[in-house]
């Protein structure tokens, strides 16, 4: 059977033309989804699947416009494909409503045995399998590090996307270490740009204020606003990933997204090959990024302590 392998994988690769979905919550100009889909790609030419000879791949973008996520995954499950890539929580839900029987491969997924979208990490059970970004503990260390960058800061508003499971319990894990510290949280839904507005618009009236931004694809497709509020208001904040932090944010810890998406490009080609989502287990981050950005904590004129500078995995100066 080892002798044999290689020539099943050729042989399957060179019949018919498979097909890809890729289920996208960002727009499809958004530069983030283009590094996401390119680095998805780039890896599955290195197993063998070349886009427009031996695989097509079928792209739908939601655009941040929850109302049309149903329609895009049924344009998409009408196309019947081999396996699709969901990059999000509200995707994978909305495809998991939609199909119990097409392979999908998930990633930038938070808490998916909680959120019920399969069985366990190790025996995922069902028809979909993938990558979490991060666990509800790394919730906690966000605050921590805020208080850290900002020791003034006694008032905290969190911004989480209530549509997803991970919302409320990231907010959970934040809670339990905000008392301690002496803060006090306010909860902000994220839902469209003009709530974000005014709500930290009504928020930077409070003394001693900071921001913490969870992770949900909505915080994702509004960061420059989010970024820009932040600054506006001269409030230091915490974001859940890099892309905010190089994108002008204070600080972010969390893992890297990009690295995803060659696991994920692994995974669809196991299933491609005849391997069940059932049996793959789902993965976690191997490790977090603390990234720190000193020409923004500069321009909000905070001191960034050299012990976490020196912690940090990037420094933007």
């Amino acid at each position: 059977m080892a002798v044999e392998w290689p020539l099943i994988a050729r042989a399957q690769q060179s019949g018919r033309m498979r097909r890809i979905g890729v289920l996208e919550p960002l727009a499809a100009d958004d530069p983030e989804a283009e590094a996401r889909h390119k680095t998805f790609v780039e890896a599955l030419r290195q197993f063998g699947w070349t886009p427009g000879q031996n695989v097509q791949l079928d792209y739908r973008s939601a655009g941040g416009d929850a109302d049309r996520l149903h329609t895009i995954v049924a344009e998409l499950i009408a196309l019947a494909p081999d396996v699709i890539l969901s990059e999000s929580s509200n995707t994978l839900a909305a495809l998991l409503q939609a199909t119990r029987t097409i392979p999908i491969v998930f990633t930038v997924v938070a808490d998916p045995v909680g959120a019920g979208y399969v069985d366990s990490l190790a025996h995922p059970g069902g028809n979909a399998t993938g990558f979490t970004n991060f666990e509800y503990s790394i919730a906690g260390k966000w605050l921590e590090f805020l208080k850290e960058i900002a020791p003034r800061v006694t008032h905290v508003a969190v911004l989480r996307d209530p549509s997803i499971a991970a919302g409320p319990g990231q907010f959970a894990a934040i809670q339990g270490v905000a008392g301690p510290r002496g803060v006090e949280l306010s909860p902000i839904n994220v839902r469209d740009a003009g709530e974000i507005e005014k709500a930290i618009a009504a928020f930077a009236s409070v003394a001693n204020g900071g921001l913490i931004v969870t992770g949900s694809p909505a915080m994702t497709f509004h960061r420059a606003l989010i970024i820009d509020l932040a600054a506006r208001y001269r409030l230091p904040a915490v974001y859940n990933t890099q892309l905010f932090a190089r994108a002008g944010g204070l600080m972010s810890y969390g893992s890297n997204i990009i690295d995803e998406f060659p696991r994920a490009a692994q995974y669809v080609d196991r299933i491609l090959k005849g391997e069940k989502p059932a049996d793959l287990p789902v993965q976690s981050p191997t490790k977090y990024d603390l990234t720190i950005n000193l020409k923004t904590a500069k321009v909000l004129g905070i001191d960034v302590p050299s012990s976490l500078v020196a912690r940090a995995n990037e420094v933007i100066e």
